[in-house]
């Protein structure tokens, strides 16, 4: 895909291809593979991908971050799909909290 054709639905466009693996044959799909280990594998690969963006951003590799920042991204929608959760379920609690200050928001998860 080029940069040209990249646009905000990307992260649908990832998610349909998810929904569409996840019952797929595991020995010929990875993300089949990675959902029939369960969910403890699926999290662990988003801590795994979660480091190497950090460790990129540290080293002040722009593109390490971009790419790393792309296995993070799939990695976390295994996760919303192994765990029952979508997109929209994300993008509504994003919509939840617009507006709202991040240090209002964050006191108010504490005080709950």
């Amino acid at each position: 895909m080029s940069k040209e054709n990249c646009s905000e639905d990307g992260l649908i466009r990832l998610w349909k291809v998810i929904e569409e693996r996840k019952d797929a044959d595991p020995s010929v799909s990875w993300t089949a593979k990675l959902l029939s280990k369960g969910i403890s594998k699926c999290a662990q690969k988003v801590g795994e991908e979660a480091t190497e963006v950090v460790i990129e951003a540290v080293r002040g590799d722009k593109e390490g971050v971009i790419k790393e920042s792309a296995d993070l991204l799939y990695h976390l929608a295994v996760v919303w799909a192994a765990s029952d959760i979508t997109p929209n379920d994300v993008f509504a609690e994003l919509a939840r909290r617009e507006g709202t200050s991040g240090i209002a928001e964050k006191g108010a998860r504490a005080s709950s």
